[in-house]
């Protein structure tokens, strides 16, 4: 399903207009989840982090027991010569992504040498600043590396998200802060997640439970470049109940505000603000 408009597809070595099909029936991808993808984002005419996300979908589809066929320094390439159809103003969310097109003999083992790519580019606008989100307590957790590939963005993980967020939105709630096995904050259903309090910034520290995102890796260096104490460590849902403010970090948007948790509502505040700035300064200048 598209999300964005004005989409062009690169397939078989070749850019196409359009939302072009590219997955079969009997793909393995198709029926048994053997996908996975990454995002970035083409904005006022640059994509940060474009190479680290290139990168990333290569070890995604490595941690899937696919063998990438496209390096990340010619997949750069590529989805700069399909940005150069759009206009410098436009933002285009930049998807790259593997699927293994045949199993082995008992199906259910992707066959690692059978593997097929594609890159999707979608306009589709960037939030406005002031756009923040609420957050709401869900019974579902993230998975570990023995239940689930939490060391890849893959695609069969994403029914889960998908179902935190329908239960905290029944609730009134944009987003869902959600656990991981041990009960700790671990992110949200769509995005990394920060607090601050007396003007130290926390993150919950990467445990294997879910993907440090490169945005967030981004975040965290240009915050302590500007002097600002960044601690990832152990965080459990009351500190985010005593928290002054609360921000979201992922690709599609860089950096959302949080106005409330369950019943815990904070202000859009300076160390939010300043995170965006720092972000947007470093990526017009050297993303």
């Amino acid at each position: 399903m598209a999300v964005g408009t004005n989409i062009r597809t690169y397939f078989q070595g070749a850019w196409h207009e359009g939302d072009v099909a590219i997955l079969r029936g009997a793909d393995h991808g198709t029926w048994l989840g053997s996908s996975v993808f990454d995002g970035a984002r083409y904005v006022q005419g640059v994509a940060p982090d474009l190479y680290a996300h290139c990168l990333r979908v290569n070890r995604s589809a490595e941690a899937l027991m696919l063998t990438p066929t496209v390096s990340a320094e010619d997949m750069v390439q590529i989805v700069w010569d399909g940005l150069s159809a759009y206009p410098k103003e436009a933002a285009v969310y930049i998807r790259p992504m593997y699927w293994a097109t045949n199993g082995d003999g008992s199906a259910i083992v992707p066959s690692p040498e059978n593997v097929g790519f594609a890159i999707s580019l979608e306009q589709i606008p960037m939030a406005a600043t002031d756009t923040s989100t609420t957050l709401g307590r869900t019974r579902f957790r993230r998975p570990v590396l023995e239940d689930a590939v939490v060391n890849a963005k893959a695609g069969c993980l994403y029914p889960n998200n998908a179902r935190m967020l329908v239960e905290v939105r029944r609730r009134g709630f944009g987003n869902a802060l959600v656990a991981d096995a041990l009960g700790n904050v671990a992110e949200t259903a769509t995005a990394n997640v920060f607090m601050v309090r007396d003007g130290v910034v926390f993150t919950p520290i990467a445990n294997g439970t879910f993907l440090a995102g490169i945005t967030r890796a981004r975040h965290i260096a240009n915050l302590r470049a500007d002097g600002v104490e960044v601690q990832e460590t152990v965080l459990s849902f009351a500190d985010f109940e005593t928290a002054e403010e609360v921000f979201l970090t992922g690709n599609m948007n860089k950096i959302t505000p949080v106005s409330g948790f369950e019943d815990t509502s904070y202000q859009i505040g300076p160390v939010t603000r300043r995170a965006r700035q720092l972000y947007w300064d470093w990526a017009l200048s050297d993303g």
